[in-house]
């Protein structure tokens, strides 16, 4: 059985950083896609960024680029996200999720739809 849990968030000052981890446990797949979605008060769930088990990754929300770096420890089986220059509208609950890919070059999506793993989240709020 997968399971998927996050840790890392909590409450810190515009400007300030985050490193959220995800660990996982159990058997994902040979190859899979992990990332990070968010989801705000009142808003719907977003993807952030997302990796391959063979290394590629993906950055889906514009405002985070350049300030975000998503990173893996295979050895560890844990998924990182490096939040850097955080502003309030970053503030959410940050999830982490996985699924199968069926080849190496396949791309990782943004769509909650195709995860089938999903980490409780952990809370990240940035204030002003």
């Amino acid at each position: 059985q997968v399971q998927l849990v996050e840790s890392g968030g909590g409450s810190v000052q515009t400007g300030g950083s985050l490193r959220l981890s995800c660990a996982a446990s159990g058997y994902i797949a040979s190859m899979y896609c992990m990332g990070w979605f968010r989801q705000a008060p009142g808003k719907e769930r977003e993807g952030v960024a997302a990796m391959t088990s063979t290394g590629g990754s993906w950055y889906w929300a514009d405002s985070v680029k350049g300030r975000f770096t998503i990173s893996q420890d295979n050895a560890k089986n844990t998924l990182y996200l490096q939040m850097n220059g955080l502003k309030p509208e970053d503030t959410g609950i940050y999830y982490c999720a996985a699924h199968p890919i069926p080849s190496p070059w396949s791309p990782c999506y943004d769509q909650n739809t195709q995860y089938y793993y999903w980490g409780q989240g952990t809370q990240v709020t940035v204030s002003s």
